[in-house]
């Protein structure tokens, strides 16, 4: 597997024991954990599947989890209600082919790599906030924490926090939102397709 880009973990209150039994059930952990599996698996998969078959492999895992068109807005911010309809349709898909390729280059293989996901759900407004923990052998646990959102009658991802730094989004806006100014949607389109072929985050 690649290293990771430090971008953000967030600190959260740590429950009682009996409140983090109680949680261990909250339906926000569910999604998070099948990206977690979705994960060991196409990095066991590793070389053998190739970049396109991990790929296949992690993308319907992202369309359960993520809600990638909330997304897509949320890092636009502002400027996405000037987009045409059309473009934003192909930004969406553009931000999903991002969001898989980069899964699927960064997850290229597997030394006993697993996740962890701690019983705890925070309460952020309507929002809940999960947490993980990335276990490599030999290495300090990474914590990666997910946002997520009420969506269709369950939770899907709306960020995600790694380290001690900012948000995705947040790191991700600042980006997108120089690119859409310079060259407007067509350009912000081939910059998610450039990230996607990369897989950097």
């Amino acid at each position: 597997m690649r290293n990771l880009s430090p971008v953000l973990f967030i600190a959260a209150l740590v429950a009682p024991a009996s409140a983090a039994q109680a949680q261990a059930s909250d339906p926000a952990r569910a999604p998070v954990q099948a990206l977690c599996d979705g994960l060991v698996s196409i990095m066991k998969g590793g070389k053998a599947m190739g970049v396109r078959g991990r790929a296949a492999s992690i993308g319907p895992v992202v369309d359960r989890v993520y809600d990638v068109p909330l997304m897509t807005r949320l890092t636009v911010g502002t400027g996405w209600n000037g987009i045409a309809p059309a473009d934003q349709t192909a930004l969406v898909a553009a931000f999903r082919r991002m969001v898989i390729g980069q899964y699927a280059t960064n997850f290229d293989s597997f030394s006993g790599e697993k996740f962890t996901v701690e019983p705890t759900v925070e309460t952020r407004g309507t929002d809940k906030l999960v947490r993980t923990n990335l276990i490599q052998s030999g290495e300090a646990p990474v914590p990666i924490a997910y946002r997520l959102r009420a969506s269709g009658g369950g939770w899907k991802i709306v960020d995600v926090f790694y380290r001690n730094a900012i948000s995705q989004l947040a790191t991700r806006r600042s980006d997108f939102s120089r690119v859409l100014a310079t060259g407007g949607a067509k350009a912000l389109i081939r910059h998610l397709d450039e990230l996607a072929a990369k897989g950097g985050n």
